[in-house]
């Protein structure tokens, strides 16, 4: 089997679809509200995090017979982008709002970068899958086992993209190491 890769213009430019979802914290002072985010934050990985970002990605796609070859004609993607953010339930006195304000603004700018890197994602998919093709595939089923074995391989750049990021950010000196620094410490 023989997939080349052939350039294809886009039919119609894409843009992502941005959700932001709250969960409550409560506190008055910066140091209560890293601890309710202790208790209330998104589980991740057998813990809880500040703040998270997910997608929900799917695509319409055609694939075409030219001959004996299977070629994807068209892969549109919608992709829906869902930032889960922490935000306090009352009035916050206004030195542990300003402090705050810092803090979010810094948490909300940081998981924006991981929606960033998932929205190139899937433009390096969309790029590399529109025109695609398999030769002596004219049921085209290899061509979705290839697609499928390439998808992966941006996936997984994608993932580790998003963990070197976050190893950096929260590493001494990192950035957000310093907001929660700066948050706990404040007022």
């Amino acid at each position: 089997m023989a997939c080349v890769l052939q350039p294809v213009a886009a039919e119609a430019e894409w843009q992502p679809i941005e959700e932001v979802r709250t969960y409550a914290v409560t506190g008055s002072s910066g140091a209560a509200l890293y601890d309710s985010i202790g208790v209330h934050g998104p589980e991740l990985g057998g813990g809880r995090v500040v703040a998270h970002t997910t997608f929900k990605l799917t695509w319409t796609r055609k694939y075409e017979r030219r001959g004996d070859a299977c070629v994807l004609a068209v892969a549109r993607p919608k992709l829906i982008i869902t930032y889960t953010l922490p935000k306090p339930t009352g009035k916050l006195p206004a030195a542990t709002q300003a402090s705050w304000a810092t803090f979010i603004a810094g948490i909300e700018t940081h998981e924006r970068v991981h929606g960033d890197y998932i929205e190139q994602m899937v433009r390096d998919i969309e790029a590399m899958s529109v025109g695609f093709s398999a030769d002596n595939d004219p049921d085209c089923r290899k061509i979705r086992v290839e697609l499928t074995k390439r998808l992966g391989e941006l996936s997984a750049q994608q993932r580790q993209q998003g963990r070197d990021f976050d190893k950096a950010e929260m590493s001494e000196g990192g950035n957000i190491r310093r907001l929660v620094l700066q948050l706990v410490n404040g007022p």
